[in-house]
């Protein structure tokens, strides 16, 4: 029975990290798509041009990034 609720915790932390790890790089890719756009490499959009995004997008690339990393350490911990 104890091994049976071992399994199961694990199974959900395996689709925690693999979660973490995924929204983690939708996130960056963002990021870097809204720095691109802010900073006018990529236009045809509100964003492009704007201050506001080209800030924005590398604070939100690194949030993601961490998601990543957390989602890679934990793997790394089991």
């Amino acid at each position: 029975m104890e091994r049976e609720a071992e399994r199961r915790g694990g199974a959900l932390t395996l689709v925690t990290r693999i979660l973490l790890i995924a929204a983690g790089s939708l996130i960056t890719v963002a990021g870097v798509i809204f720095a691109l756009q802010g900073a006018g490499v990529i236009g045809g959009s509100f964003m492009s041009g704007t201050t506001t995004w080209a800030v924005a997008g590398p604070v939100i690339a690194i949030v993601g990034l961490a998601l990543v990393i957390l989602g890679l350490r934990a793997s790394r911990r089991s």
